[in-house]
């Protein structure tokens, strides 16, 4: 592709090219050109050079006129006024172009001439001509205006996925030799997406990537080279094509679905959008309806599980079009490997599973928290996770459970993008605290322990000076009375049961 030099594209219009010239018989210059895209607005440069001004503003401004006209297009030498301003400051209007063209009254005085016209029509192109009369001299310019037209079909409201063709032409009279088409800069080539074609582009399946500055550059057998930039707005919904929306099972969720772009900017005044769900043989609908402030239907959820996973479809109705997205609910759940109360000591396995996957999920596994007998869990922060566990892989394995293992128990899923959702499990165990007694029940016990200790040692002391008596001979009754004397009154009678049982 041949390269453009900046002078040749849009800013052909060369600001200085309808420079008044001298002379009261209007010398034409007829090489002087602005080219303007239709819809936008030009300028038809007519300036009065300083030299030319005379000493003082005022002496041109009170005795000064300018009058506009256009040669006709099958005949150049008639002439049509456009626009007149008399020295009294009367104005006369052709009536065609009378709300569309206008000059600057504060310009005039510095010798400014110049036509505005806005916004530009297709039939405007044309050569145009002003007379400028200040004291007795006459002065005219000539300006030729060439007009570039960008059309889109469909015309007007341009949605994602709906086939749609731009056209580029000018009012420029020489055979057209080539036509190139960039997007934000970049060139467009022929592909299964686009395809250029006798001035045309056709876009197949836009999109809202599509969307931005479109510049087409005309390039004639004369060398004449003419560009317009179109400013192209597709209407589709943010964020990307075919969402994936995370959920732990048990909790609420929201649906996404917006467009990018108000609908009151495109003239529409209310939306309508219409959520659907096929599931376990039944289809649901939800209906949701918006005005033009809003461009957000989302679809919420207060409880999720397992089964309300899958594909959800929101469709907005925006004027006569239709535009749908797909949205994938994706529920992760947690599933222990011992169902019922988990005791201390046993091994346990934690089931991190995700429905619908698309494929390049990992999962991630944290101890958030730990209990503590009378605390709430606390759950622990970025700024407190130094000495919390990270496992990764959907499974968490715990060969023997204590007491440090109780809390909760974070699943995350990560993607490329970083994180995508996470679920919480809660570990409790049984057996992992034993109550202790009050202090008075100890005592108690206690007590009670010390004294049967103290009747078993008396018994024994008994049993022994039984059997040491039965061997002492009977001159040592002395001996036998300091015995008897050693034994305690409340054990007298236990005594006498032992000496009959030894007797027999």
């Amino acid at each position: 592709m041949r390269p453009v030099p900046p002078v040749l594209l849009l800013a052909l219009l060369a600001v200085d090219a309808g420079n008044i010239l001298p002379g009261a018989a209007g010398v034409e210059n007829r090489g002087q050109k602005v080219w303007a895209r239709e819809g936008s607005s030009t300028l038809l440069p007519c300036y009065l050079s300083p030299r030319k001004r005379g000493k003082s503003r005022k002496q041109l401004s009170d005795r000064t006129s300018v009058l506009w006209k256009r040669h006709g297009a099958s005949a150049p030498q008639e002439l049509h006024v456009v626009l007149e301003v008399e020295y009294t400051g009367l104005r006369k209007t052709a009536l065609p172009m009378r709300p569309r063209v206008s000059v600057l009254d504060s310009a005039l005085r510095n010798g400014n001439f110049s036509l505005r016209i806005n916004p530009v029509r297709s039939d405007d192109a044309g050569l145009y001509e002003a007379q400028v009369t200040y004291n007795t001299e006459v002065r005219s310019c000539q300006v030729e205006l060439g007009v570039v037209t960008v059309t889109l079909n469909p015309p007007r409201l341009v949605v994602e996925n709906e086939p749609l063709l731009l056209s580029c032409n000018s009012s420029h009279r020489a055979s057209l030799v080539e036509t190139c088409w960039f997007h934000n800069g970049r060139p467009v080539l022929n592909s299964g997406t686009f395809c250029s074609l006798h001035g045309a582009l056709y876009i197949l399946r836009p999109t809202v990537s599509d969307s931005g500055s479109w510049h087409c550059q005309l390039r004639y057998a004369d060398n004449e080279i003419v560009s317009a930039t179109h400013s192209l707005q597709i209407l589709g919904f943010d964020g990307p094509t075919n969402p994936v929306v995370y959920a732990a099972a048990g909790s609420a969720v929201d649906l996404p679905c917006t467009l990018n772009y108000l609908p009151s900017a495109f003239g529409i005044r209310v939306v309508k959008a219409h959520w659907s769900h096929f599931a376990g043989g039944h289809l649901q609908n939800w209906s949701i309806l918006q005005n033009q402030s809003n461009r957000s239907f989302p679809l919420h959820l207060p409880v999720v599980g397992p089964v309300d996973a899958g594909r959800y479809c929101c469709t907005v109705a925006v004027g006569n079009k239709m535009l749908s997205r797909d949205v994938t609910l994706a529920v992760i759940t947690v599933t222990p490997g011992i169902q019922g109360p988990v005791s201390e000591g046993s091994h346990l396995l934690l089931t991190c599973s995700l429905t619908h996957p698309q494929g390049h999920e990992h999962f991630q596994w944290k101890h958030l928290s730990s209990a503590s007998a009378g605390k709430k869990l606390t759950v622990a922060t970025s700024h407190n996770l130094k000495d919390s566990r990270v496992q990764t892989g959907p499974t968490l394995e715990i060969p023997q459970v204590s007491q440090k293992d109780v809390g909760i128990w974070e699943c995350s899923v990560y993607g490329p993008e970083g994180r995508l959702g996470s679920v919480e499990y809660g570990l409790q165990i049984t057996g992992a605290q034993v109550s202790s007694s009050p202090t008075i029940f100890s005592g108690q016990v206690t007590f009670g322990l010390m004294l049967t200790l103290f009747f078993l040692l008396m018994v024994c002391v008994l049993a022994l000076g039984l059997q040491k008596r039965a061997r002492l001979p009977a001159s040592f009754p002395a001996l036998e009375r300091i015995v008897a004397v050693t034994v305690p009154k409340e054990t007298e009678e236990n005594q006498k049961q032992t000496i009959q049982q030894t007797e027999c």
